[in-house]
């Protein structure tokens, strides 16, 4: 049958919980390359979006995703407001008005809010940004969207992005706050990476 809105609304909530529990880590790896804010403007956006939910509790997946989408909009700083909030609403439009979500249409909300964060950002695999979790972890969702099981689609990008945040280590940044530092920005992992794979463990721990 596939995921609800309750999976849904447990996501932004597990989601939530990670931004407050890795806040100073987010803001630690942010002071390296960026402006040292991306922790602290994850923590509040995601607040915020649970006061939403609150407000106004959301009937579809969709629905739900929407609503995440405007308040990161409204509440998160930087670029990062803009690229989340733009995934998310991709993400919500390609599930429509669905009450449930199965495998396949998983993989395509995630491969449009790779697509979103993409157009929004300009960057590309390789630029030291969220799209080396992102494409990843879409990539991922994919090939597993064909045995048809919601929560191994779910694991499959959680751990594609884990790996994608990691894999930017070394990386030196093209685009970005970070691209201002040239060569010094290799050696850091990439907060929104970091924050987009923790997004994602938590989509798969709401379905688990």
């Amino acid at each position: 049958m596939g995921l609800d809105v309750t999976w849904a609304v447990k996501w932004l909530t597990l989601s939530a919980q990670a931004m407050a529990e890795h806040r100073v880590e987010l803001i630690e790896l942010d002071r390296a390359i960026g402006d040292s804010d991306h922790g602290e403007n994850m923590d509040r956006g995601f607040q915020a979006v649970l006061d939403k939910l609150a407000e106004s509790p959301p009937e579809t997946p969709g629905a739900a995703l929407k609503l995440t989408a405007m308040a990161l909009m409204s509440k998160v700083g930087g670029a990062a407001g803009p690229l989340y909030g733009t995934a998310f609403l991709r993400a919500a439009t390609t599930l429509g008005d669905a009450a449930y979500v199965d495998a396949p249409a998983l993989a395509a909300a995630l491969a449009a809010a790779r697509d979103g964060i993409v157009a929004r950002g300009k960057a590309e695999s390789g630029d030291k940004t969220m799209v080396d979790a992102w494409t990843p972890a879409a990539d991922a969702a994919a090939a597993a969207a064909a045995d048809g099981d919601t929560l191994a689609v779910l694991i499959a990008a959680a751990e594609a992005a884990e790996a994608g945040a990691v894999a930017t280590d070394p990386l030196v940044a093209r685009k970005g706050r970070a691209s201002y530092l040239g060569e010094r920005s290799a050696g850091h992992r990439d907060p929104g990476a970091a924050s987009s794979a923790l997004i994602l463990r938590a989509a798969a721990g709401a379905a688990a």
